[in-house]
């Protein structure tokens, strides 16, 4: 019974230990107050389950336990703070499923014939905990992608949009951006969770201006312009369950989002466009001093084409983002791969073969 006990609060601790690591990254990492609230939640219930079981720490024995200086080397390696919470949820799992099986031999103990049972929903809830917090830090990790295709469906004259969309996922495009300021809200969601099934488990979906329809259907991020909701704002709504861009023009605009929490900017615009009229070019130069400070990743934006993409190969460009000359293209696909080949190119000279 005594050895039984010492297995229970040891285990206990650790289940406590990794709540509070998972509750820190919700807390601070994420900014998310109804995924903190939960884990601390899960933490209070395990606590109160086991109250009739552990009372005090008469049962500790922490001198004479010979598990505490066996370690191996994965324990001290981590390489990002979404490890350490994933590593949290592993232990959390596995010490409710040790009280759970050890707590099973002491059901006839007054207060605890019911406590496997209760352990075993904790460890359900664990498990959804675990999970919500992985994709929260996954959609937080910035992504340098090659290719963003800026899908406009009135852009699309040669091809309805499932097919421009298609081929240019076939050709490389990695990520996506829905932009349909004329459609109403509910039709909007409709085609943006429409494009986030076509392209799951193939590129990014990022939503442009509104960060609720992105959360609604699934979306990766939002792209925000200098006059939409700020990125502070979408960060005080969604945490960091959202990737967040920002449009910048210059760079004070790019470090101020960087202060405000975005993950990449859109940096432009390269050169002219009849997509979306600007007073001030400001082209390549930008994007060679934004390159030069490398605060942030970046999709280089506004009205690039296969002939002039090698001016932007010049600055530095490391992703695109493109819009009328895919979506218009008779051969989209032919279109994104013009593009990508000398930024590719490039890569290769940067990054040689060993």
């Amino acid at each position: 019974m005594a050895n039984v006990l010492r297995i229970l609060d040891a285990n206990a601790n650790r289940a406590r230990e990794a709540l509070r690591v998972m509750e820190e990254a919700a807390r601070f990492l994420l900014n998310d107050t109804a995924l903190a609230a939960d884990v601390k939640q899960l933490r209070h219930d395990l606590a109160s389950c086991l109250s009739a079981v552990l009372q005090g720490i008469g049962q500790r024995d922490t001198e004479n336990d010979v598990g505490t200086s066996i370690t191996t080397e994965s324990e001290a390696e981590r390489a990002c703070v979404a490890d350490v919470v994933i590593a949290a949820g592993k232990r959390l799992s596995e010490a409710l499923r040790a009280i759970e099986e050890y707590g099973k031999t002491i059901v006839e103990v007054e207060g605890c014939a019911a406590l496997p049972t209760k352990v075993e929903r904790l460890r359900y809830r664990g498990y959804t905990l675990e999970q919500r917090l992985a994709l929260a830090l996954r959609h937080a990790t910035p992504s340098q992608w090659s290719f963003c295709l800026l899908l406009t469906q009135s852009l699309c004259t040669h091809h309805g949009w499932d097919a421009v969309l298609e081929q240019a996922l076939e050709a490389g495009a990695d990520c996506v951006q829905v932009r349909e300021k004329s459609l109403a809200s509910g039709e909007f969601a409709e085609y943006a969770r429409e494009v986030v099934t076509r392209c799951r488990g193939r590129a990014a979906v990022i939503v442009n201006d509104r960060p609720d329809v992105a959360m609604l259907v699934g979306a990766d991020g939002v792209h925000i312009g200098q006059n939409d909701l700020s990125c502070r704002d979408a960060r005080r709504l969604f945490g960091r369950q959202l990737i967040v861009g920002v449009s910048t023009s210059c760079l004070k605009q790019a470090e101020q989002a960087q202060a405000d929490g975005a993950d990449y900017c859109g940096v432009g615009p390269m050169f002219e466009t009849a997509t979306k009229h600007k007073d001030v070019i400001v082209g390549p130069a930008y994007l060679r001093e934004y390159v030069a400070w490398g605060g942030l990743p970046h999709l280089a934006i506004g009205g690039i084409s296969p002939g002039n993409v090698n001016e932007l190969v010049e600055a530095g460009v490391r992703g695109v983002a493109v819009s009328g000359a895919v979506c218009g293209a008779r051969e989209p696909g032919a279109v994104v791969e013009s593009i990508l080949a000398p930024m590719r190119r490039a890569t290769e000279v940067a990054q040689p073969a060993r």
